[in-house]
């Protein structure tokens, strides 16, 4: 009896182990169908379009917005033709101007003369990205420069019902865009914000829609304003005792995520196709160059963050001319680049266990020459090509429906048996773009090197970038 009380309480002590281990973050589905969409633009656009300004004053007479030419369904087919896969759009700015007529404001596009007062940004946009398959996203600013009742308890429910105006009018939206600028309203007062109360708010009317701010819950601010995440770059991130705005992760923390962090928050990466976020004519000889956009693509998605575009339209209410030309040259750069998956003239790969390496039993698949990125579920692997192979880059896919369990990884180049390149890195998550300098290459080996117990390789494809 004594040793079957003893092995009783051996069990249950293992067993209080093993529930107090906490189980890996990961993405929920809508988490997850965000990190597919890669690529989308954001678009600020209001007041400041017209008076050359960042951030306006909340003063501005309505009837400065006046987009005589504006067209919605340009803005889409220009986001179509780019290959962005949606947009999101500045419903209201800090100057608390509302580009659709809320009934909860009088600064509004209800009392501009644009179309005698009839006109609804958000209607006509939310109706072209349907037309044009696009994801269709909202930022609205909570600071509001305008609004009388700012600085009050009062403004909380003008927030909250301004929130559920969007979703009830407007929707379904994808993506909710926060940001935490917190300044004084025209009475002089800072709000303080019901944080807790707007966020339910969402949840209730679309548990569907991801919410980004610097503290998510569902995507994270990246940390700075050139697109770039960090790398590594992890999707975890602890937000225990920060809060959004000044009271924020620092930014280090917000670039690389935190590596055993407790909540899944990817990140996001916004940057301006100009030197500003809202147009202004003395930058239309400022636009990007489509070889910078890549560089920061390579920067942002190839490091496994999400990429938001700003792309501002101009005072007519069109994207300009120059914005257009640089983002189609961006979208042939990428096709130019990622066209040709070199891995379809692999013949087989070789997998084998980080522990024995060196063994004789490989097990031995043969690759699908018709796939563009192998949907695999690999550690360690090699990969053997029919021919010698000029590439210079390679990316890995990670099964992050798994979490983000890769933290250490290497690539070894060979010609002919003989080692010509070596990649090391950390991060993979969803997708991790390597670049490297060409070279002639019969066959490479990826190994595993740090991993959290689960097999995570899902997809690895090959290039020979420009």
């Amino acid at each position: 009896m004594k040793n079957l009380l003893t092995l009783i309480l051996i069990c249950l002590q293992l067993s209080s182990q093993a529930q107090s281990v906490d189980p890996l973050p990961r993405p929920t589905r809508a988490q997850l169908d965000w990190h597919e969409t890669e690529y989308y633009l954001f678009m600020h656009f209001g007041p400041n379009t017209f008076t050359n300004k960042e951030w306006g004053e909340g003063t501005e007479p309505e009837d400065l917005f006046d987009p005589a030419q504006l067209d919605c369904r340009q803005w889409c087919r220009i986001a179509k033709a780019a290959g962005a896969k949606g947009i999101i759009i500045t419903a209201k700015h800090h100057d608390g101007f509302c580009l659709w007529p809320s009934k909860y404001s009088k600064h509004t596009v209800r009392e501009s003369k644009w179309k005698d007062g009839k006109g609804d940004v958000l209607k006509e946009l939310s109706q072209a990205c349907r037309e044009y398959g696009l994801k269709f996203g909202v930022y609205i600013s909570p600071w509001d420069r305008n609004h009388p009742d700012y600085g009050t308890e009062k403004y909380n429910t003008v927030f909250t019902s301004m929130i559920r105006e969007l979703f009830q009018n407007y929707g379904p939206i994808w993506e909710l865009w926060w940001d935490g600028a917190n300044g004084e309203g025209p009475n002089g007062k800072k709000q303080v914000y019901d944080w807790k109360r707007f966020e339910q708010t969402v949840r209730q009317i679309s548990p569907r829609t991801v919410i980004f701010s610097d503290i998510g819950p569902d995507i994270r601010w990246v940390g700075n304003e050139q697109g770039i995440a960090g790398d590594p770059n992890w999707n975890y991130l602890d937000t225990a005792g920060f809060k959004r705005g000044a009271g924020g992760p620092p930014q280090d923390s917000l670039n690389h995520g935190n590596y055993n962090g407790k909540s899944w928050i990817p990140a996001e990466c916004d940057v301006s196709i100009r030197p500003g976020w809202f147009w202004h004519a003395e930058e239309n000889a400022k636009v990007k160059t489509a070889a910078e956009l890549f560089d920061i693509y390579m920067k942002s998605v190839g490091r496994g963050a999400n990429l938001l575009l700003n792309v501002p339209p101009n005072n007519l209410g069109l994207i300009s001319a120059e914005d257009e030309a640089s983002l189609l040259e961006f979208k042939k750069l990428r096709d130019r680049n990622f066209a040709v998956n070199l891995l379809k003239d692999a013949s087989i790969y070789y997998q084998f266990s980080r522990d024995d390496i060196t063994s004789d039993e490989l097990t031995i698949r043969t690759l699908d020459s018709n796939a563009t990125a192998y949907s695999a579920n690999l550690r360690n692997f090699i990969v053997e090509m029919n021919k010698p192979t000029k590439m210079n880059c390679i990316v890995l896919r990670e099964g992050i429906q798994n979490g983000q369990t890769i933290r250490k990884f290497r690539i070894t180049l060979f010609n002919a048996g003989k080692q010509v390149g070596e990649i090391r890195g950390t991060s993979v998550g969803r997708k991790r773009i390597l670049s490297f300098k060409t070279a002639t290459v019969t066959s490479f080996k990826v190994n595993l090197e740090d991993t959290k117990g689960q097999d995570n390789i899902r997809g690895i494809s090959a290039y020979l970038m420009e």
